[in-house]
């Protein structure tokens, strides 16, 4: 849930802005048409579990982010989501959102028709208009960012986004956010390690958070990931793959820092935190 005056805020103003403007141009009846004319969707979550034996990867197309500013310049970025997948992303996440991320559809158009695995489109979702799109321009995973919809706004993306055939990653910060996300009944349950009110990173908060998460859910860790010692602080905490942007447009050598995160052992999901042996 939104409070007034938090970065969070400050972000889904602008993207509100950049909405009405493109909705201006493409009507809610015509970005529905074109969702429903899109190729099916592939199954992220599938992808992201594997063989079970080793962390799933959301390796990230990020040019920049509202705490660091700029990344990396990226000027063919189907050309790094290319890299990514051919040595073992599982899926690629592209920015969409223009002001902070520098990111844009056309962005996701590009990765999409590069690449062979599931895509996220990276936004600030709050409108059902912005679901269309994002299968529009054939994404297969969206995110929910639970801190910015509440409840019956949230529900009905999710619901929207399964009759499209897509999955949602539905992100969480917060003990509350989780037991939403579970009352939810997601099927993918982000952990960001990143206040997005604040951008205070914080990974033991997140791996508290992952231990509340009980098996079923696929539990992805988002942020704070510099090496392979914090995917590992990830998969002991019970996170089935882990979300990477800038450890990776910034580290040079993109395609052996994919293949070493890919390489961690996966854990499982330890039991719940309070709960009796």
């Amino acid at each position: 849930m939104t409070t007034t005056g938090t970065v969070l805020d400050e972000i889904i103003a602008g993207v509100r802005e950049d909405l009405d403007a493109r909705r201006a141009q493409t009507s809610a009846a015509a970005i529905r048409e074109l969702a429903q004319q899109a190729a099916p969707a592939l199954d992220a979550r599938a992808a992201l579990l594997g063989d079970g034996t080793t962390m799933g990867l959301i390796a990230e197309v990020k040019r920049a982010s509202p705490s660091k500013g700029a990344l990396a310049d990226i000027p063919v970025p189907a050309e790094l989501a290319e890299i990514y997948a051919a040595h073992g992303a599982s899926a690629i996440s592209v920015l969409t959102e223009q002001r902070r991320f520098r990111g844009s559809l056309a962005d996701l158009d590009a990765v999409r028709t590069r690449v062979p695995v599931p895509v996220l489109r990276k936004d600030f979702v709050v409108e059902p208009y912005q679901v269309f799109e994002a299968r529009a321009h054939g994404a297969d995973l969206v995110l929910l960012i639970v801190a910015a919809l509440e409840d019956p706004l949230l529900r009905e993306l999710y619901e929207l986004t399964a009759e499209l055939g897509m999955q949602a990653v539905v992100e969480t910060h917060t003990d509350d956010e989780v037991e939403r996300a579970l009352a939810l009944q997601a099927d993918i349950i982000g952990v960001n390690a990143r206040n997005l009110k604040t951008l205070d990173v914080d990974l033991d908060r997140a791996a508290h958070l992952l231990r509340q998460i009980p098996a079923g859910p696929l539990a992805i860790g988002e942020s704070a990931v510099a090496s392979v010692v914090d995917v590992e602080a990830y998969a002991a905490a019970g996170a089935d793959a882990v979300l990477v942007g800038e450890a990776l447009v910034t580290s040079g050598d993109p395609a052996s820092a994919v293949a070493a995160f890919r390489q961690v052992a996966r854990r499982g999901r330890p039991a719940p935190e309070g709960a009796q042996a």
